[in-house]
């Protein structure tokens, strides 16, 4: 019985968490090329959603999986660094964070893996993070860690 999409897919992600790890790949049709080659279908969208749904993202010259990114909390805050642009207030218990094109979701999923207790969730968009705060004084938390973070990494 031939494999419906859902299952494909799936062996297709999985090949593709192999595959990040076994190889340096910098381009999608790298990873295409290495698919199709152990014969999974694959084409540079379909490898592009793969990617954005295993939240992996590009860090140097190669693509990395979220777990890959860092060992700990203060690891991939310094790692996104160099995508976060701006950080706003909106109100008294939203941040808005803008980041580099097509880096917004990576950078949300560093910061809900951080697990600080001031964030309530974050939203996030393509160059645009929101995050809720349960309040004012959290607000003023988050953004001033943020900050911290984010001048660490640039030194």
């Amino acid at each position: 019985m031939p494999a419906t999409n859902v299952q494909q897919q799936l062996d297709r992600r999985q090949a593709i968490v192999r595959l990040l790890d076994e190889h340096e790949i910098g381009r999608q049709l790298e990873l295409v090329a290495l698919l199709r080659a152990e014969g999974y279908p694959a084409t540079q969208s379909s490898v592009s959603r793969d990617l954005r749904n295993l939240g992996a993202a590009k860090f140097g010259n190669r693509y990395r999986l979220p777990e890959r990114a860092g060992g700990d909390a203060a690891e991939p805050l310094s790692v996104i660094g160099q995508f976060v642009r701006d950080i706003r207030t909106a109100g008294p218990n939203l941040l808005v964070i803008t980041t580099a094109i097509g880096a917004a979701q990576r950078v949300a999923l560093t910061l809900d893996r951080v697990g600080w207790p001031e964030i309530v969730g974050t939203l996030s968009g393509d160059d645009t993070i929101f995050i809720a705060t349960a309040g004012v004084s959290r607000q003023r938390r988050v953004r001033s860690r943020l900050r911290q973070h984010l001048s660490e990494a640039s030194r």
